[in-house]
């Protein structure tokens, strides 16, 4: 790993059952979605639904505990749902899951299929390591509105990830900005799962090995590495 990830303390006080697991990649191919990429993202939806059983996503067990944090530093997670729990919303509906690029549909279809946050940022875009904290208000999240750029600034208190040049994702994972996102230009990235307790370290690890099998078949001599934290 060559990305330095930090947890401050403020977070995990917050979320003592907080955990995550990156998969850092090197020589990725990455490109407009394609027949296999929309397949994977059908079969995602195919395996949710049955790990669901006719529940709603949020009476997941590892969702409810998302929610309950969310609600700890102010958010409303109804309103603002962490990522697994909004793409399994979307991979239930009529609409279906969207088609983003190939490496965005690759870790979308593991977060469905596994009901857990998965984010992926653009390591050529990301400035010094990544830290998880609780925000002051005063950080800048580049965002576009309306076709603009547009600068946000989070909550205090309002959980973030940050870069030293600013908020990369609001509210945990709810909504990352375009400036670290994978593009069809990316060739080197970071692929993020986090999860919370009662879901299991081993769950997340196969979730994990899931998705670097994905990179490695679909970018062939790509350099994986997988470290936990």
């Amino acid at each position: 790993m060559t990305l330095s990830l930090t947890v401050s303390d403020e977070v995990r006080a917050l979320a003592p059952g907080f955990r995550h697991l990156a998969i850092e990649a090197h020589g990725l191919v990455n490109g407009p979605s394609t027949d296999a990429s929309s397949a994977l993202l059908d079969e995602a939806a195919r395996r949710l639904a049955v790990r669901l059983d006719g529940r709603a996503p949020h009476e997941d067990p590892h969702m409810a505990a998302w929610r309950e944090v969310y609600t700890a530093f102010g958010s409303k997670p109804s309103r603002t749902r962490n990522s697994a729990e909004a793409l399994a919303k979307r991979a239930l509906s009529d609409a279906g899951l969207p088609r983003i690029n190939l490496l965005v549909d690759l870790y979308n279809a593991i977060s469905v299929a596994h009901l857990v946050p998965v984010g992926g940022e653009d390591l050529d875009r990301i400035r010094g390591g990544m830290r998880l904290v609780r925000a002051t208000g005063d950080e800048d999240f580049v965002t576009v509105a309306g076709g603009e750029e547009a600068v946000e600034h989070p909550d205090a208190g309002e959980v973030i990830w940050r870069d030293e040049e600013g908020v990369t994702c609001r509210r945990w994972n709810w909504r990352q900005g375009p400036r670290t996102r994978l593009t069809e230009e990316t060739v080197s990235g970071v692929f993020l799962l986090e999860g919370m307790a009662p879901m299991r370290l081993a769950d997340m690890e196969t979730a994990a090995a899931e998705l670097a099998e994905l990179l490695e078949k679909f970018s062939p001599g790509a350099q994986i590495t997988t470290a936990s934290r």
